[in-house]
Formats: C-alpha cells, sequence, structure tokens
C-alpha cells in the first residue's frame, strides 16, 4: 500500500527537487531571452487570445513546465515496484513507438522521429532514454556483470543498442549517441574498465587518422609494437598472437575511416566534423552557429550584458538559440559569473544524483540512478562542448534549460522516477 501523503513528502529528496525547480526556473528565463522581441511587450503578449500565446516559445515552456509538475505528481506516486515489474513491458512498447515514428513521421529538418499529435509533436527518441535505463536496470538485477558472462553481456548490449539503432534509422545522430553514456552506469556494477579503454582508444585512433598522415599513425604504432618486443621478450613469447591481432585492427581502422568517413557519414555530419578540426573552415555555412555562439558568449564578460540586452540573442544570430544554444544565451546575457553557476547547479545535480544512487538498496535503483546520472552527464557535456567548439553540433538540448517539451518532459520522468523509487527505500526502512 502507498505510504501516508503526510510521511510519503518527507521521504522525497527535496534537495533534489529543489535543484530541479531552479533549473527549470532558470531555463524558462533564458528561453524568454533567446525568444525576446522588443517590438511584442507584455501587455500585448496577455492581450493575445490562446492561438496566440502559444505562437510565443516562452509561453509553450510554461505550458509544458505545468504539465511536467503533473508528470511529478504521478511519478512520485506509483508503487516503486511497478517501475521494475512493468519495466520490459514499457521498453517493448517504446521499441514499437519508434518503429511506428519511423513509418508514419514525416521528414522534418532531415529526420524522421517527430510524432504529431494535433498541435503537439513529440520525439520519441527522448522518451527512450528512461525506458531502456529501466529495462537495462532490471536485467542488471538479475545478473553480476563482474562475472563476466558473455551471453548475459551479449543480452545487455542488445537491450541498450536496439533504441539507437532505429533512432540512427530515423536521422536523429545526436539522441543516438547519448545511450554511450549507459557505459558509465555499467561500469559502475562491474562492467570491465578493458571495454571503456578499448572503445576510448578506438575513438582516439579514429580521430588521428583524420589530423595525420595514415602511414605516419601506423609507422608510428609498429615501431611502439617493435619496441615492446626488443625489450620485453616475455611478451614476444606469450602475446605475440595478441599483439598482432591488435595491430591488424588498428591498421583496418585506420585505412578504413576513409571508407566511414565517405560512404556512411552523411555530407552535413562530414561538414560538422571538418568544422570542428578547423573552425575556419566554413564560418558562413555549417560552421556559422558556432561562430556566433562563441562571439556571443565571449562578449559577456565577466558579468554579461545583462538580462534582454544581448545583442547576438536579439537579432538572431544564433539560430536554435532557445534549444540546442541556449547556453550562449546564459553566457551573453549572465556571463562568466553566469556559466559557471549553471556549471555548478549541474555538478551539484549530478553529484545529488549518485548520491541518492549510492544509497539504494537494490540493484535495480543503484543502476538506474547512475544511468539517470550518465545521461545528465553526457547531455550537458556534449551540449556545453557544441556551443564553445569542442565537440561536433549534434542536435542535444541542455537538459530543464533548452526549448522543448519532449527534452522537458523525457529529463523530469527519468528523474523523478528514481526520486519515487528512493523516497519508497525510506518507506521501506521505517515500516
Amino acid at each position: 500500500m502507498p505510504a501516508s501523503p503526510a510521511r510519503y513528502s518527507r521521504s522525497v529528496d527535496w534537495i533534489t527537487v529543489g535543484l530541479y525547480a531552479l533549473m527549470v526556473s532558470l531555463g524558462l528565463l533564458n528561453v524568454y531571452a533567446a525568444s525576446y522581441t522588443p517590438e511584442v511587450p507584455f501587455s500585448r503578449v496577455f492581450a493575445a487570445d490562446w492561438s496566440g500565446l502559444m505562437a510565443f516559445n516562452w509561453f509553450k515552456q510554461l505550458v509544458w513546465i505545468g504539465a511536467a509538475v503533473v508528470l511529478i505528481g504521478v511519478l512520485l506516486v506509483i508503487e516503486y515496484k511497478a517501475y521494475d515489474t512493468f519495466a520490459y513491458v514499457l521498453y517493448g512498447g517504446m521499441i514499437a513507438l519508434l518503429l511506428v515514428t519511423l513509418v508514419v513521421a514525416r521528414p522534418i529538418a532531415g529526420s524522421r522521429s517527430w510524432l504529431e499529435l494535433g498541435p503537439v509533436r513529440l520525439q520519441p527518441a527522448e522518451f527512450a532514454k528512461f525506458t531502456t535505463a529501466l529495462a537495462a536496470s532490471r536485467f542488471m538485477a538479475g545478473i553480476n556483470l563482474r562475472q563476466q558472462n558473455f551471453q548475459q553481456q551479449l543480452v545487455l548490449a542488445g537491450l541498450t543498442l536496439l533504441p539507437p539503432l532505429l533512432i540512427l534509422a530515423s536521422n536523429e545522430t545526436g539522441q543516438a549517441l547519448v545511450f554511450g553514456a549507459f557505459l558509465l552506469a555499467y561500469f559502475r556494477e562491474g562492467m570491465s574498465p578493458l571495454i571503456l579503454l578499448i572503445l576510448a582508444a578506438a575513438g582516439i585512433v579514429l580521430i588521428l587518422s583524420l589530423l595525420v598522415p595514415k602511414i605516419w599513425l601506423v609507422g608510428a604504432f609498429t615501431l611502439i609494437l617493435v619496441l615492446v618486443f626488443v625489450f620485453n621478450t616475455r611478451v614476444l613469447r606469450h602475446h605475440l598472437p595478441l599483439s598482432l591481432s591488435v595491430w591488424a585492427v588498428v591498421l583496418g581502422m585506420v585505412f578504413g575511416v576513409d571508407f566511414f568517413y565517405t560512404s556512411v557519414l552523411q555530407p552535413h555530419q562530414r561538414k560538422r566534423i571538418e568544422v570542428l578540426l578547423n573552425p575556419s573552415a566554413d564560418p558562413l555555412g555549417v560552421g556559422w552557429n558556432v561562430t556566433q555562439s562563441k562571439i556571443a558568449i565571449g562578449s559577456g564578460g565577466l558579468t554579461g550584458k545583462g538580462f534582454l540586452e544581448g545583442t547576438q540573442t536579439r537579432f538572431d544570430f544564433v539560430p536554435e538559440q532557445s534549444t540546442d544554444f541556449i547556453f550562449c544565451t546564459v553566457g551573453e546575457e549572465w556571463g562568466w559569473l553566469g556559466t559557471m553557476t549553471l556549471i555548478i547547479l549541474f555538478m551539484a545535480l549530478l553529484w545529488r544524483v549518485i548520491f541518492v544512487a549510492e544509497r539504494q538498496k537494490s540493484v535495480f535503483g543503484r543502476t538506474y540512478g547512475y544511468c539517470v546520472a550518465s545521461i545528465i552527464f553526457f547531455h550537458f557535456v556534449v551540449n556545453v562542448g557544441m556551443t564553445i567548439g569542442l565537440a561536433p553540433v549534434v542536435g542535444i538540448p541542455l537538459p530543464f534549460f533548452s526549448y522543448g517539451g519532449s527534452s522537458l518532459w523525457s529529463f523530469t520522468i527519468l528523474l523523478f522516477i528514481l526520486l519515487g523509487i528512493d523516497a519508497y527505500r525510506k518507506q521501506d526502512l521505517v515500516r
């Protein structure tokens, strides 16, 4: 039976709720700034009818925040065992929804990832994160990753990879990349660090293959291998087949990157990588967003130009400024102090989520908590990296700040499922 409202309210982690409320409020403030037009004062805004009000991004964001509050109420009163029991059902339903989206969604900006339900547009890829987190946590609760059972690891890999593969099929690369964040949660539960090292090494080799002449890269790696054999004959005797296999894989990656780059990546994806490696490659085309974003952030100085005083913001120099590039609005209008405040808020939220995850008594709750932290961390790092030119532009929103109902609702659900699980954990302790 659910706990009494009074006892239950005392069990909710109000520190996390407070951080959420503060971040959503600041997000609304910056969405308003990003879409502000001096020619439309407040008096004219509120004189408009409902359809007129819904033409303003900040007002739609306010409506979505109201709906998120209702979602929070529902999520916090659901018995925590329901999340465990129906994890696979929710996951299966989301897979079906992603398949339906591939069939019925119309192309928007080259992507078939949005479902249109009357005046509302939803992106199932956003909600696939929490269903995948629930399913993976449910599966992890019944296994031990430290036992290195290949069959179990294969099933876990399948659970994690199926949603991003369907999302990639809809041409939504950014949302698909987010699922890589689950590796951080799996590492906490005993996944071999060798997997992370291999993936990191593969990424470094691929990047170097784009920057360094291939013959130099192969020569350097071959020289390192030869030196290891020369100075450690034990490696030569016992690990020669493995070492040669690694050398062959690296060789294949170095010379296969051209095929991947020219035949797999789409033209706009190649352009984004080129701009990341050379910001002056296309300053008036693909590089425009990042260039203007860095100008906006840099012009904010220490304290910023002031609320609604950002010139880059007011004159729409940065496309998608209320969504993927909301961070540059913060930088321009609130300056270095504003951006540092935002970063501190995210660090505080991540620390609190990890704290909540660690105090769970079940593997399911702990794993889900780390999935939440990993997803938020990935979004935060990549989004901020995009706006300052340290990551390619892949269309990833800033949690709780970026404009958009799907993003806000998905992160709200993701976070408050954890708080619901945590609240009932406390109830179990006092019963």
